[in-house]
């Protein structure tokens, strides 16, 4: 509870996964992918409530052996690959009834922690936004990049008066990492979207801003977790 508002945290997870198969209960250095999410959001000062949306029965139960109430299963027809992801998460308002903000917990974000979970609703409340997420600064800048044109030419993606040469020189730009989401429960109902000129942007360092799409993350996390872990 934060400003006498309940706060209910939603971790989505569906059982399908083309990019890495089961990468929701996958060992990532020792213990379930997801279970790394569970943990952080009990550490959390303002979550009242803690959920999982999922169908996958071997996920429901690794998520309620680690800890993380199951109120409901999620229908199948939310759990497709082309299921928008805002869907699930209505679903899940509706089921679940009496909070005041919700936060969104994708478990493919092992690395956040429970500070940053906290700050996002801390930056919410302290821009008077009705929602914020997080991103972090890109490894490279949109300002270096180019479309490729029929003529096989290279034209910028973003027009700009001069071309910066230095990194330092060039405008600092953010993108969304999906580790963290927090809405104004009406309001995400009415926008059906926590991406608005209303959000609030809560910056977090690249190295805890991996989302896992590949074998790739997987393992990079997994060496960042187990390096971590040896300090």
């Amino acid at each position: 509870m934060i400003e006498n508002k309940k706060v209910l945290a939603i971790i989505p997870a569906r059982g399908g996964s083309k990019g890495v198969p089961r990468k929701n209960i996958r060992n990532l250095a020792g213990k379930p992918l997801i279970s790394w999410t569970i943990e952080e959001a009990k550490k959390s000062k303002y979550i009242d409530r803690l959920i999982l949306s999922s169908e996958d029965d071997e996920i429901i139960k690794i998520a309620k052996e680690h800890g993380c109430e199951v109120p409901f299963v999620r229908p199948n027809e939310l759990a497709q690959d082309d299921t928008p992801g805002i869907e699930p998460l209505l679903h899940a308002l509706k089921e679940v009834e009496g909070c005041d903000y919700v936060i969104s917990l994708q478990p493919t974000s092992p690395l956040r922690t429970a500070d940053e979970i906290d700050g996002c609703i801390e930056k919410m409340l302290a821009t008077n936004s009705p929602a914020c997420v997080s991103v972090t600064e890109p490894t490279h800048s949109p300002y270096w990049m180019y479309k490729v044109n029929d003529k096989e030419k290279m034209i910028p993606l973003i027009e700009q008066d001069r071309f910066a040469i230095r990194r330092q020189d060039l405008q600092a730009v953010y993108a969304l990492n999906g580790a963290v989401y927090v809405a104004e429960v009406d309001w995400l109902k009415q926008s059906k979207s926590f991406l608005t000129e209303e959000t609030a942007a809560f910056i977090m360092p690249n190295n805890r801003s991996y989302d896992i799409d590949t074998e790739e993350d997987f393992l990079w996390c997994e060496y960042l977790l187990k390096k971590s872990s040896e300090r």
